[in-house]
């Protein structure tokens, strides 16, 4: 979400499963913007961004981007087998 305007807020989304669920919640959402920002004007505008693809984060890729970090950690995972299934 960005605000464009004074009365225009921009959400961007990923795809239409993603407007689709944002389009569950967002009556509460915004109502309960509308009431915490003091403005009942604004209107919303949807768009369409490709480059806003969220990865999922398995416990191995987690695990291995800890390892970058602290490379001790391999030699613990080989020491203990841990299971990042």
């Amino acid at each position: 979400m960005e605000k464009s305007d004074e009365n225009l807020v921009i959400v961007k989304y990923s795809s239409e499963f993603a407007k689709a669920e944002f389009d569950r919640v967002s009556p509460e959402f915004f109502n309960h913007l509308r009431h915490k920002v003091n403005n009942f004007k604004f209107e919303i505008d949807y768009q369409t961004d490709l480059t806003i693809k969220k990865e999922v984060m398995t416990k191995r890729k987690i695990f291995d981007k800890f390892v970058k970090i602290n490379p001790l950690l391999k030699d613990l995972d080989d020491l203990m087998k841990f299971d990042l299934t």
